[in-house]
């Protein structure tokens, strides 16, 4: 897409504490949008990557440095006054307490519960990424069987599993439609989300929280499916752009690693999931043999998180 101005390359930090409460600072005078909230950050200047300046501006704006940093989404904005390129960072571990260098006010706040505004409009978002969890568990009955399902998704529920995706292709008609609805109605007893694999009017009709959409689906759409959540599997460059043209809310990219469902399947590999996500503008869980104690190095490669078939049912 072409830009009528040069992009101004910005760098902008969700500071997480371990409470999920992430910190917004207020613009202060002086400065465009004055009094309106956004994630602590700024220009990038020349020389510098990315998370360098990031570093530089959290020290000078908030008297903090950064100790654990995750490259996140990229986003271009147009303002009234400059078209930016959002590189947006997790920041989960910081030396300092924060506080207004340049007498701006700071807020924790946590998504479902946002007491500020106005925010900037290129924060909102990030905020609806901010919903999602950074692990994303996909349902395995066919392997596992129906009631040994149901049992390791309790326990998983109790242990704060808060995102899932029902996907049973070996199951249809009303054997499909009440293992669905079981899931469900567990799930949102513990306030967990559930999207349906590609079936959208099942998802309507049961009241998930959105559906998941095979790549063959994304790729035959020409706008996103009205459902509260949509996400999307993807494999390649072309999917991700789809999904992204589409606006999706996240996406799966894998397999990352050889599967045992798919064990003919070329995978990705870790370093070309970092390449294909670099610039992408939507959370992206990576996917394909991966176990929980992956999850530490998706995040450093860019990833939301990490997707799996197997694992997450797994006693530990």
């Amino acid at each position: 897409m072409a830009h009528s101005s040069p992009l101004v390359e910005v760098v902008a930090a969700v500071i997480i504490r371990s409470d999920d409460h992430f910190l917004l600072t207020s613009r202060p005078e002086g400065k465009p949008y004055a009094g309106y909230w956004e994630f602590p950050g700024g220009k990038m200047e020349a020389g510098e990557s990315a998370l360098q300046a990031l570093d530089r501006e959290l020290q000078e704006e908030l008297g903090i440095q950064i100790k654990q940093a995750y490259p996140w989404m990229k986003r271009i904005f147009t303002y009234a006054h400059a078209t930016v390129r959002l590189h947006f960072y997790r920041v989960v571990d910081w030396s300092g307490e924060p506080f207004g260098r340049e007498n701006q006010l700071l807020s924790w706040q946590t998504v479902d519960n946002l007491s500020v505004t106005p925010l900037l409009p290129a924060n909102f978002p990030v905020l609806h990424a901010l919903a999602l969890p950074s692990i994303y568990a996909i349902t395995n009955a066919s392997e596992l069987g129906e009631e040994a399902m149901l049992h390791k998704l309790e326990q998983a529920l109790q242990q704060g599993l808060k995102f899932l995706q029902i996907r049973e292709k070996t199951l249809a008609g009303d054997r499909l439609r009440w293992l669905a609805d079981e899931i469900i109605q567990r799930a949102h007893a513990f306030e967990a989300k559930v999207v349906i694999n590609s079936d959208i009017l099942l998802s309507r009709e049961l009241g998930a929280d959105g559906v998941h959409l095979t790549s063959a689906q994304l790729m035959s759409l020409t706008s996103r499916p009205d459902v509260n959540w949509c996400g999307a599997s993807c494999h390649n460059a072309e999917e991700l752009y789809q999904a992204e043209r589409l606006g999706m809310d996240f996406v799966v990219l894998g397999p990352v690693l050889p599967t045992v469902s798919h064990p003919g399947l070329t995978a990705l590999g870790w370093q070309k999931f970092s390449a294909l996500i670099r610039d992408c503008s939507l959370p992206v869980y990576a996917l394909g043999g991966l176990v929980q104690t992956d999850l530490a190095f998706a995040l450093q490669q860019g990833g939301h998180g990490i997707a799996m078939l197997r694992d997450v049912w797994t006693d530990k």
